[in-house]
C-alpha cells in the first residue's frame, strides 16, 4: 500500500484539546454509582469510532446493534442492583480474537466464516460484564510492527497520523490512545502489545504465558503469543487483565492466579533494577536512536530517585534468536495454511509460510526444547540461588526507534521487512520465547512529539511486581495527563 494516502499528514497532528474520556476504572465506577449508563457510554464510543474512521482507521469490524442491545441489558441489570467488575463498560478486542458471529480475519483479505463461539478471553470479559463494541485492526497474521494491509488500509497513530501506531495490536493501541474505548485486548508474540503501547503512550501488559487463555488456539504461534491489555493507566490495564485472565479447561499452561488490581495499589518495595540498553544479538547493526536512549536513561534516573537500586547490567541472551525464528515462522505457516484464499495473502506472508514449513517438525521441536536452558541462563539474571545477579527487574527500551512513518515498509521484500523491523524493534521478542511477563510504560516523547516506551521485564510469574513498579512510576510521572489531539476535530478542520 502506497504511503501517498490522502489522509496522511506530514508530521505530528496539530494540538486540538480533546475532551477527557473516562478510563476503564472510571467507567466501571460511574456505572456502579449510577452517574452514567452503559447505553450512553457505548453510544458515545461508537460515535467516536465512526468519527475517527477516516483519520485513524482503528477498527476492522463493529458490533453496533449487538453492543447497543447488550448495553441496554447492562443498564437493566445495573438498575436491578447487579454488580460485576466491568458491567456495561465498552471495550474492544483485536482482530485475531474470536467473537461469536464475527469472522476472525486476523488482518487478512478474503471471505471467512463467522466464529461460532467466543474465545475464552472474550467469554471471560463478557462474564465480567464488558460490552465488546468491535474488533480492532491487526496486520496480516500479526507478523509486523505496523498495522497496514490491503484488506483494511492504514491504521494511524493518534499522536501523528503520518506515523504508525505499531503492530500488530496497532488498532487496539490507536483506539485506546485516542480515547475511542477506555481499554482494549491485544496479543503479543514478539512485542505486539508492548511495541504499539510504546509508540502510542500507553501501558501494555504482556502477561505470563497462560495467564490469559488463547483458546480456541491450544498453543498460539508455538507458545510465543499471549493475550493482554492496553490502557492509559496501570489500574485500567490491571482491571482488564483481571477480567480476561484464567484458563480454559484444555489449556496446557495454567499459572497460579494473580490479583493485578491489588498489585497496582501496592508499593513495590525497594528493588534491584538492571538497566540494559544493549539489545540481544540480531543480524542488524543499527544502534538505538539517541532519543530512545535519553528517554530510557531518564526513566532509570526516576527509578533511582524513587529509592530503587539501579545499575547497568545485561542478561545473557545467547543465540536466543535461533529459537525464535523457527517458532515464529512455523506459527505463521500454520495459520496461513488455513486461509481459504491463499493467493490473497501478502507475498511476505507466503514467504514466511514457505520458511515456516521448512523449519517445522524436528527443527521447531528442537527450538522449543531449548527453552529450559534459556530459562536457566537468562533466569540467572534474577536468581542468586544459582549464582546469578539477583536483580528484581530488567529495564530496557521497548523499541530502538521512534514510530516509523506509515508506508515505510511498502514494497519491501520479506527479508528486508524483517531486517527493518528487527532494527526498529530488537528488544521485545526474547520474553516471548521465555514466556515471561513484561510491561511497557510510557517513557516520554521525541522532540517532535512522538511517544517512546520502556519495558519492565521480570522472571516467571512476576506480573504483580512489575505492575506495582509501573504504578509507582505512573504516580510520579503522571503520563496519563498527556493526550493526543482530538481526531474528530482534526478531520473536520481539514475538511475531510
Amino acid at each position: 500500500m502506497s504511503s501517498a494516502d490522502p489522509t496522511e499528514r506530514t508530521g505530528p497532528t496539530r494540538p486540538v484539546e480533546p475532551p477527557v474520556q473516562p478510563g476503564l476504572t472510571d467507567c466501571a465506577r460511574e456505572l456502579a454509582e449510577g452517574r452514567t449508563t452503559s447505553s450512553a457510554l457505548v453510544s458515545a464510543a461508537l460515535a467516536r469510532i465512526e468519527a475517527s474512521r477516516h483519520t485513524l482507521n482503528a477498527f476492522r469490524q463493529l458490533r453496533t446493534e449487538a453492543a447497543l442491545a447488550e448495553a441496554a441489558e447492562a443498564d437493566r441489570r445495573l438498575e436491578a442492583g447487579e454488580r460485576l467488575p466491568l458491567l456495561g463498560v465498552p471495550v474492544a478486542v483485536k482482530d485475531d480474537t474470536d467473537v461469536a458471529g464475527m469472522p476472525t480475519y486476523f488482518g487478512c483479505d478474503g471471505t471467512l466464516p463467522p466464529a461460532t463461539a467466543d474465545s475464552e478471553a472474550v467469554r471471560r470479559l463478557r462474564a465480567a460484564g464488558a460490552v465488546v463494541v468491535g474488533k480492532t485492526n491487526s496486520c496480516e497474521l500479526g507478523q509486523w510492527a505496523f498495522t497496514e494491509g490491503p484488506a483494511f488500509g492504514l491504521t494511524r497513530n493518534p499522536w501523528s497520523t503520518a506515523h504508525t501506531p505499531g503492530g500488530s495490536s496497532g488498532g487496539s493501541a490507536a483506539a485506546v490512545a485516542a480515547g475511542l474505548v477506555p481499554a482494549a485486548l491485544g496479543s503479543d508474540g514478539a512485542g505486539s502489545i508492548r511495541i504499539p503501547a510504546a509508540w502510542t503512550h500507553l501501558v501494555g501488559i504482556k502477561p505470563q504465558r497462560g495467564r490469559v487463555s488463547v483458546h480456541p488456539n491450544s498453543d498460539a504461534f508455538q507458545g510465543l503469543t499471549v493475550n493482554g491489555p492496553l490502557a492509559r493507566t496501570v489500574a485500567d490495564a490491571a482491571l482488564l487483565l483481571d477480567a480476561a485472565a484464567g484458563p480454559h479447561p484444555r489449556d496446557a499452561h495454567r499459572p497460579p492466579a494473580v490479583d493485578a488490581s491489588a498489585a497496582a495499589r501496592r508499593d513495590p518495595g525497594r528493588l534491584r533494577i538492571g538497566l540494559s540498553l544493549r539489545p540481544p544479538l540480531t543480524l542488524t547493526r543499527n544502534a538505538p536512536h539517541p532519543e530512545v536512549l535519553r528517554a530510557v536513561t531518564a526513566l532509570a534516573e526516576v527509578l533511582a530517585r524513587l529509592g530503587h537500586h539501579v545499575e547497568e547490567a545485561h542478561p545473557r541472551y545467547g543465540l536466543i534468536g535461533l529459537s525464535f525464528v523457527p517458532r515464529a515462522t512455523a506459527g505463521i505457516a500454520e495459520l496461513a495454511a488455513l486461509h481459504p484464499e491463499p493467493a490473497l495473502l501478502d507475498p511476505r506472508t507466503r514467504s514466511a509460510l514457505r520458511t515456516g514449513t521448512r523449519l517445522g517438525g524436528r527443527i521447531v521441536r528442537a527450538a522449543r526444547a531449548r527453552e529450559v536452558r534459556q530459562h536457566a541462563r537468562i533466569g540467572a539474571f534474577f536468581d542468586t540461588a544459582r549464582g546469578g545477579h539477583g536483580y528484581d527487574v530488567l529495564l530496557t527500551p521497548t523499541t530502538a526507534a521512534p514510530p516509523p512513518r506509515v508506508g515505510a515498509f511498502d514494497r519491501l521484500s520479506a527479508w528486508r521487512t524483517d531486517l527493518a523491523m528487527t532494527s526498529a524493534c530488537p528488544y521485545a521478542w526474547p520474553w516471548n520465547v521465555l514466556g515471561w511477563p513484561g510491561v511497557n510504560v510510557p517513557a516520554g516523547f521525541t522532540r517532535d512529539g512522538l511517544p517512546l516506551g520502556a519495558q519492565l521485564l521480570g522472571p516467571s510469574r512476576s506480573e504483580a511486581r512489575l505492575i506495582s513498579l509501573a504504578a509507582q512510576l505512573e504516580a510520579d510521572r503522571r503520563w496519563y495527563e498527556h493526550r493526543p489531539p482530538a481526531q474528530g476535530a482534526i478531520g473536520a478542520a481539514d475538511g475531510r
